[in-house]
């Protein structure tokens, strides 16, 4: 269990991965590592353009069954990619305190699409960086024959950092989306990376959550010259976060 009821950006993260595996392994329901998968798969899925409800989300997880709403027609895409979610999130606990690499980063994609109608196509590569150009919001991303450079070159400048800070993990995430370097499914990755990130270096994590979707994409868009839209965004999803944190801890 987490020591202390003060949580800071840095000191309150210390502990939680320790707590996220031993409330998985025990199986507990209803605990910190529950609502974490749930809340994630959520609000990231969503923010993606998954039309689950939160409350279908939670069935899966839970009962691995789905209650229809509404009549609505659900993609089997979105089932499938729900659970693979899940999946993803339980490697992330298990390698959270690995350095990250580029194995990690393509097996998050090899988790995320497998299954999927995506998975069938020719030209598409789970697990493995896109082939054909691709843009994010209307902007040109890293074009496919540079990718693999591109994130080795972000990677070596992020390990070479004395201290990994909230900051650094925001401007990784903004990095590695403009690289966007998978066909599809770059959004999700970012975000369990970034998950992990936190968890390995002490700093709570964020959720980025659905309903501040149009603040998060500025902040991506904006980053460059202001970067504080993102950062603030983040903030305030790490507030979030900690105070789930707290009411788990009691």
């Amino acid at each position: 269990m987490l020591s202390s009821s003060k949580f800071t950006a840095k000191r309150g993260g210390a502990g939680l991965l320790e707590r996220l595996r031993a409330e998985r392994a025990a199986r507990l329901k209803g605990g910190l590592y529950h609502e974490t998968q749930i809340a994630l798969c959520y609000n990231s899925n969503r923010i993606e353009g998954t039309r689950l409800s939160e409350q279908q989300t939670r069935l899966i997880f839970e009962t691995a069954t789905l209650q229809p709403e509404n009549g609505d027609a659900i993609r089997m895409d979105d089932l499938i990619e729900t659970s693979n979610h899940f999946a993803a999130f339980d490697f992330l606990l298990d390698v959270a305190d690995r350095p990250l690499d580029e194995r990690c980063i393509k097996r998050f994609h090899a988790i995320l699409k497998r299954g999927t109608t995506d998975a069938g196509k020719e030209w598409f590569r789970v697990g493995g960086y896109k082939r054909l150009p691709n843009m994010v919001g209307g902007r040109e991303t890293t074009p496919p024959r540079k990718v693999a450079g591109a994130i080795r070159a972000l990677l070596a400048e992020y390990h070479a950092l004395p201290t990994v800070t909230f900051e650094a993990v925001v401007d990784f995430h903004y990095r590695f989306e403009s690289i966007h370097p998978f066909q599809d499914g770059n959004g999700r990755i970012g975000r369990l990376v970034a998950f992990k990130e936190c968890l390995a270096h002490g700093i709570i994590p964020f959720i980025i959550d659905e309903a501040h979707k149009t603040f998060y994409y500025r902040g991506l868009s904006h980053y460059h010259e202001t970067p504080e839209y993102l950062l603030d965004t983040c903030r305030s999803a790490q507030d979030r976060y900690a105070g789930m944190m707290r009411y788990f801890h009691g």
